[in-house]
């Protein structure tokens, strides 16, 4: 799965809309698009704001594990 796809699955998981993850990482709604539907990937800063809303791994969200676990 592509970082947008985990994104997307995510986002929906909690029931929130584009806009409102945009207000939480500080971003308007068509750059969460972009994040879902273009290929393109936030900073750094945000990948760590994702990892902490989401509870998962950095590495979880840019594929390179399966497990979505957070080692705390």
């Amino acid at each position: 799965m592509k970082f947008g796809e985990t994104l997307k699955n995510l986002r929906e998981i909690k029931g929130i809309t584009q806009k409102d993850l945009g207000k939480i990482l500080g971003v308007s709604r068509a750059t969460i698009a972009g994040y879902e539907t273009k290929n393109h990937q936030p900073d750094y800063e945000k990948l760590e704001t994702l990892s902490h809303f989401f509870d998962v791994s950095i590495d979880y969200l840019l594929e390179r594990t399966d497990n979505p676990k957070v080692n705390r």
